[in-house]
């Protein structure tokens, strides 16, 4: 592994990296890595339920409003269809308010909001951590292993109570990841 040296320790009286440091912020960096593919694959899973609540809630209201509108015309003697398709509706409504709430994809939706606002939080925190804390004067080293070991912790308990990323997307967060949808105009060379 390469000795992670700020670039500025030298001349701003910083102290030197230690063993224990450039491992810790290693493991830091890993933690960023991590969250940040979470944090967009949670993202992403949220779009795709945010795509099944319109997709079943927007035709539920109107298939809703034409039954009702079938059910109440004049016109079923002269164009007898309106009452079969009014029957055919009055079928359809009940299905996709069943599967709607089967689903619960609204709810679904800001469970996944919620972990990626919780893992893109910590994510910001590991890279504070890693590029500044690790920094410190006055940063031991058993301090800034026991401030990883709380971060670890804290991805752990996210880990536990989020909703798990559908395969989809997370390779769909991967890929804009790879691609460079995460990165930040600063980091990149120039």
């Amino acid at each position: 592994m390469a000795e992670i040296i700020p670039p500025l320790a030298k001349t701003t009286g910083e102290r030197p990296p230690s063993k224990t440091r450039d491992q810790v912020i290693a493991e830091a960096k890993r933690l960023e890595e991590s969250t940040l593919f979470s944090c967009k694959g949670h993202h992403e899973a949220a779009q795709s339920w945010k795509t099944w609540h319109l997709g079943l809630g927007l035709p539920t209201v109107v298939i809703s409003a034409l039954v009702g509108v079938a059910s109440f015309t004049t016109y079923t003697e002269k164009y007898p269809y309106v009452g079969v398709v009014g029957v055919i509706f009055s079928f359809v409504v009940p299905v996709l308010s069943g599967i709607s709430t089967f689903f619960n994809p609204n709810e679904k939706q800001a469970a996944h909001f919620a972990a990626a606002h919780g893992y893109d939080r910590l994510n910001n925190a590991a890279r504070m951590f890693w590029s500044i804390d690790c920094w410190a004067t006055d940063a031991t080293d058993e301090g800034l292993t026991a401030q990883l070991k709380s971060l670890v912790a804290e991805k752990d308990e996210l880990n536990k109570s989020s909703p798990q990323i559908p395969r989809s997307a997370y390779t769909k967060a991967k890929k804009g990841i790879e691609d460079g949808e995460a990165s930040f105009k600063v980091d990149r060379p120039v």
